[in-house]
């Protein structure tokens, strides 16, 4: 399969308009002002689009900077066929020579122009090349700091036109970033871009757990000694404490709705699954016995959990109503399976799957009840889909570090993002954002 590499060296910027994406200015102590991000793409999509995307007209250093965010996130995604347009630079679709762009089925331009207001318009236009007709034609103007949350947009726009699925681009990712002793719980651009901090601290920060609008973080930290399960507001930066029991407090998890999370106690015993208000009242027991039961996962519709369970000797994939009752099994493969986690359409989930001291990301399908391997295993541990299901984010080794990773749904392009410092654990892909 094809390998390509490059490295992106930017300033990190905070996106978009509109409240959803004020939480990047409130998220706290930023990571350095220039961060380089070093990216490995291995494979392609079966049948990729063949497309050119035209340098951006207007401001040249800000259309420089729009033209590359774009032509990269369309890269990374392994669908794009992309061609040189060998210096050719129409501005306006009535400059397209069509006869001078053969084997390219679509054509990106646009322009960058600084308003007076201290404001940027970025003006896009996406052309079919074989109907000569004009797909997109959109212009998006915010400030310039959030020039960067633009851009992929711009490219979100190109995705879902060409693929029929709402691009990802745009979206954020959270994982701890971890450097001798002190550890960071980072939220970013799904490119790994933008890192901010939402909390540093001297001791271990685990299961990071995005809100379904996208505004808190669940996660657990060992502050008080021992494990407890904080939320914590990306807009004001006000945390709250979920779960402060004897015993262990972990594994967060929320309700589609929002409204609950489900959580992982040993207040009675062993670990068993609890169901809480958003604001830590009102808990409610799940399962009972004397197994280790921990990692839930809510099912889209919000009615059933996923969990990880070593009831039947070994971990493995249990699932069971949110109101309670007998838990079905639905893994037997491999040595152990677990981390599991619902796709957005709820017809599959993605899990780790341990092998012969490997471990493997794969995915199981409900209907056909079959497992695929989607990596080809090593230290790859804690998947999680990007929301429009198309990718799967999980953590992976390489070079002695803690790195991130995605691979394609089915499992024909990968990707690694080898960060500038620390070493990564524990991402998690962040919802569609409310704009």
């Amino acid at each position: 399969m094809a390998s390509i590499r490059f490295s992106i060296n930017n300033l990190i910027h905070c996106p978009l308009v509109g409240r959803s994406w004020a939480l990047l200015i409130l998220l706290g102590t930023a990571f350095p002002a220039q961060a380089i991000l070093t990216i490995e793409i291995i494979g392609s999509g079966e049948n990729q689009i063949p497309i050119a995307i035209v340098p951006f007209a207007g401001n040249a250093v800000l259309a420089k900077d729009v033209s590359k965010v774009v032509t990269t996130d369309l890269q990374r995604s392994g669908l794009f066929q992309l061609t040189d347009p060998a210096g050719k630079a129409p501005k306006e679709p009535k400059d397209v020579v069509y006869a001078d762009w053969p084997g390219v089925d679509n054509l990106v331009i646009g322009s960058v122009q600084a308003l007076p207001n201290g404001r940027v318009e970025v003006k896009v236009r996406l052309l079919d090349m074989n109907k000569k007709s004009e797909l997109v034609a959109q212009a998006v103007s915010a400030r310039k700091d959030q020039l960067r949350a633009i851009s992929h947009r711009v490219a979100d726009l190109i995705y879902e036109k060409l693929t029929g699925d709402a691009g990802v681009f745009g979206t954020r990712i959270a994982y701890i970033n971890r450097q001798g002793k002190t550890n960071r719980l980072v939220v970013a651009d799904s490119d790994g871009f933008g890192e901010q901090a939402v909390l540093v601290i001297d001791q271990p920060i685990l299961s990071p757990a995005w809100s379904p609008d996208g505004s808190h973080l669940a996660y657990v930290t060992f502050e008080m000694g021992h494990a407890v399960v904080y939320a914590q507001s990306l807009y004001t930066n006000q945390r709250i404490v979920l779960a402060n029991f004897s015993g262990s407090n972990s594994a967060p998890a929320w309700s589609p709705d929002g409204k609950h999370l489900a959580l992982v106690l040993t207040r009675d015993g062993s670990s068993q699954i609890y169901l809480t208000r958003s604001n830590g009242s009102e808990l409610r027991r799940l399962t009972f016995g004397g197994s280790i039961d921990t990692e839930p996962n809510f099912s889209p519709d919000g009615r059933h959990l996923l969990f990880t369970s070593d009831r039947g000797g070994s971990p493995q994939v249990y699932r069971m109503s949110v109101d309670g009752g007998p838990a079905q099994r639905l893994t037997f493969e491999g040595g152990s399976n677990f981390s599991p986690r619902y796709s957005p359409d709820g017809k599959s989930f993605v899990f780790s799957h341990q092998l012969g001291g490997r471990f493997y990301v794969a995915v199981h399908d409900f209907e056909s009840r079959q497992m695929q391997l989607l990596t080809e295993g090593g230290w790859e541990k804690k998947p999680s889909f990007s929301p429009n299901g198309k990718l799967v984010l999980y953590s992976s080794e390489a070079k002695l570090r803690g790195i991130l990773a995605t691979v394609s749904s089915d499992g024909r392009v990968k990707q690694r993002m080898f960060p500038q410092i620390g070493d990564i654990r524990e991402p998690i892909w962040g919802p569609f954002l409310r704009k």
